[in-house]
């Protein structure tokens, strides 16, 4: 099994240097062209991640979907980030499992190990622990607050909401009409 491992591309070149003829010259060549290889990010990937990066406020790369989480660590970051009050609108996931490209890709994107990776406004956050300890500091919630994509609590009502209004003209129609609030049955205003 070790010989096997042994035989990866990137490992060839440090083989190489064990040998007794291995010079600077004959070994950075080889090193340098295996981890080129390797970390090759494409054009066609590369931009289509950043079409997803772009796509909304807030952006996060996991396993899964919010409804149904494929790991414990994507998990915990859709629950922060519902803790956080992010607006539903101003948010948007991509599940890597679907993509393997994108799966392999989006670490490369962002040199980081690891999904969940999360992305504000365009810039790379983090992954689940940075996520955390964003939380648990208030870093987070700061950072969420200066790129607005907070629900904001104290909203005003939608004027959409057509049922609301009619019921509210017709309390207030039948307390003029009763000179005050309207009781119940037993007499008791509500």
């Amino acid at each position: 099994m070790f010989q096997r491992s042994l035989r990866t591309p990137a490992l060839r070149g440090a083989l190489a240097a064990l040998r007794p003829t291995a010079t600077s010259h004959t070994l950075l060549p080889r090193i340098g062209a295996s981890l080129s290889q390797a970390r090759l990010l494409s054009n066609e990937v590369r931009q289509a991640i950043d079409r997803a990066v772009a796509s909304a406020p807030v952006v996060l790369f996991m396993k899964g979907t919010p409804e149904t989480p494929q790991c414990g660590f994507s998990r915990t970051s859709i629950q922060i980030l519902g803790l956080q009050g992010v607006d539903p609108t101003k948010f948007t996931a991509f599940n890597v499992l679907e993509d393997g490209e994108l799966r392999s890709g989006i670490k490369e994107y962002s040199d980081w190990p690891t999904i969940p990776q999360l992305y504000v406004d365009g810039e790379f956050i983090g992954g689940c622990d940075i996520l955390i300890n964003m939380h648990k500091d208030g870093s987070l919630a700061q950072l969420l607050a200066e790129k607005n994509v907070i629900v904001e609590e104290d909203a005003e009502p939608e004027t959409d909401d057509v049922e609301g209004q009619k019921a509210q003209e017709t309390r207030e129609t039948t307390e003029q009409s009763t000179g005050g609030r309207s009781k119940d049955a037993k007499g008791e205003s509500s």
